[in-house]
């Protein structure tokens, strides 16, 4: 199956609910003073729209990108119910001509919340995308589960590759400057999709 048909299945199957709620992601939303050191803001996979209506909230200038056009209808339901403006784009960062040329290098923010539905040879793919998004200066944000996840099964991919690790992490942000990583455990509801005790991960990374 791929990602297109999986997840428009998923978010059709939660119907008219939210699968991961409608508040943002707690690690995003704990650094918003962090925020407004930028002015723009792109938001990858990003689902129903629980994150990148968050960030226009916080009077940032917000694209969002997601493949599923079941999730982007749901989302523009939720940036209109809470009147934000957003961009949403239906496109597959995977894709190899992705980003376009007017993306690249267009975002003082890139936010990557639980995008881990990929394994080691296209998270690099992916990874490198979210780079190019980044104008210099920029900054990723980007929070994920740890192995430990396998054994909470709460949320979050089943496949011990498609986890980060401290390592992962350090090799695939060599090349900029990692302002904080940090991995620890915590108990989280987001919708039905992520209930209960993680194991996570979060990394704010600069681009030189």
């Amino acid at each position: 199956m791929n990602q297109e048909i999986r997840w428009n299945t998923r978010y059709q199957n939660a119907g008219d609910d939210y699968l991961f709620g409608t508040e943002p992601n707690r690690f995003l939303a704990h650094r918003a003073a962090l925020l407004r050191n930028g002015r723009t803001a792109v938001s990858v996979a990003d689902g129903e729209g629980r994150n990148s209506v968050w960030l226009a909230e916080q009077g940032l200038d917000v694209t969002a990108v997601e493949i599923s056009a079941v999730a982007v209808e749901k989302a523009r339901r939720l940036a209109a119910g809470r009147n934000q403006a957003i961009r949403f784009l239906v496109a597959d960062m995977l894709a190899p001509d992705w980003p376009p040329p007017d993306l690249r290098e267009a975002f003082d923010w890139v936010i990557g919340i639980f995008i881990q539905f990929v394994g080691a040879a296209e998270r690099t793919r992916q990874i490198a995308a979210m780079k190019q998004l980044a104008r210099p200066g920029g900054r990723i944000l980007l929070h994920g589960y740890t192995p430990q996840q396998l054994v909470y099964a709460t949320g979050g991919p089943s496949t011990l590759e498609n986890l980060y690790t401290r390592e992962i992490l350090l090799d695939a942000f060599a090349d900029w400057e990692i302002e904080e990583l940090v991995d620890y455990e915590d108990d989280i509801a987001e919708g039905m999709g992520h209930k209960g005790r993680s194991a996570l991960i979060g990394l704010v990374a600069r681009k030189p």
